[in-house]
């Protein structure tokens, strides 16, 4: 019967305006991993500042450690240990290349900061995400 087709649901999928699918390996990656791959990538910053002020805490130079570690894997490899972990990756404007310098060290610069990591758009994109031009999504 004609009444009985529903209407297309109004429901604004996360990813779209990215051209991303809605779920599984290329959708956007959910808040809560992130953070825990944030925090994985931070405690081994942590222990990497360690071996160079043991037998001191790190204090700051975790932050230096952090930034030179995640500049470093996300250039190389797409994909910081904590986003290893937990089955995400950096998606970019140019998924064929490597990610830009410049694109890593300004979005790990603004990380640093967390407060455009917690400024987020519909998607759920950070503010350092959008600023970049990048997106962290589902690996697997």
């Amino acid at each position: 019967m004609v009444g009985d087709a529903q209407p297309p649901s109004q429901e604004r999928r996360r990813g779209a305006s990215l051209g991303l699918p809605g779920s599984g390996p290329g959708s956007l990656a959910p808040f809560g991993t992130r953070v825990l791959a944030f925090l994985v990538d931070a405690f081994l910053s942590a222990v990497v500042a360690g071996f160079f002020t043991a037998p001191d805490l790190p204090g700051n130079w975790s932050l230096l450690s952090f930034a030179v570690v995640y500049v470093l894997f996300l250039v190389a490899m797409g994909q910081t240990p904590g986003m290893k972990v937990f089955g995400l990756r950096m998606a970019h404007p140019h998924p064929a290349a490597r990610l830009a310098p410049w694109r890593a060290v300004v979005r790990t610069g603004l990380l640093m900061l967390l407060v455009p990591a917690l400024v987020v758009d519909a998607d759920g994109r950070g503010l350092h995400d959008r600023i970049t031009d990048t997106a962290v999504v589902l690996d697997r």
